[in-house]
């Protein structure tokens, strides 16, 4: 897998956008109320496409509380709300420290094959403690590559192809002009909610589906 790394560590595609990765200084000059991107067909979605509510998750592969969310929230969550037809949840990039590491990652996700991505984002989230811990971020590329569905070779091409780089790149700028600060941040039919809580998102979610 050596050549995988090589790609993973020096690709362009992931370090010529530096000035947007810097998302927080960026975001802290935004209007107090702007406006989160609609959803198009480039965002991976889990749940169904008329679900009634739509809970956008702006995210990073090295957030702690991102991995929190998606290992110990999300379960529940997913079963109360996406499973039963009333949520669809879009998630989106937003790299943190290490930039570097979270852009890869990212960039794995993206290159996955159709229907994979989420298996991809849970392998992330579920390793990132073990990955941290190990200070080599190898391994957790590697395996996330296997639960791709995707071979070796395809993911080099995939993340040597501009195209990958500038898909992120437009994540991290909506989640800029959308004024997000931190991951993880979450919108419920375009509202900012106050928390990732369980108990807050379902205060957000719930009166959306009266009479569903």
């Amino acid at each position: 897998m050596k050549s995988l790394w090589t790609a993973l560590a020096l690709t362009a595609v992931l370090t010529t956008g530096a000035p947007a990765l810097a998302a927080d200084a960026a975001a802290a000059r935004l209007p107090a109320t702007p406006s989160v991107p609609a959803v198009t067909a480039a965002d991976r979605i889990l749940g169904r496409a008329d679900a009634p509510v739509t809970v956008i998750e702006y995210a990073s592969f090295t957030c702690t509380h991102c991995a929190h969310w998606t290992n110990d929230v999300l379960p529940t969550f997913k079963a109360r709300y996406i499973d039963t037809g009333k949520v669809r949840l879009v998630f989106r990039d937003m790299p943190t420290q290490p930039v570097q590491v979270a852009a890869t990652a990212a960039a794995i996700g993206r290159c996955a094959a159709p229907g994979k991505f989420f298996d991809v984002a849970h392998h992330f989230m579920a390793g990132q403690a073990a990955a941290f811990a190990s200070g080599d971020a190898r391994q957790w590329y590697m395996d996330a590559v296997a639960v791709s569905g995707r071979t070796q070779p395809q993911i080099e091409t995939c993340l040597a192809d501009p195209a990958t780089g500038q898909a992120l790149q437009r994540d991290i700028e909506a989640a800029v002009a959308a004024g997000v600060e931190g991951t993880p941040t979450f919108f419920v039919n375009g509202r900012r909610t106050a928390d990732h809580s369980l108990e807050t998102l379902a205060a957000a979610i719930d009166p959306l589906l009266k009479g569903r």
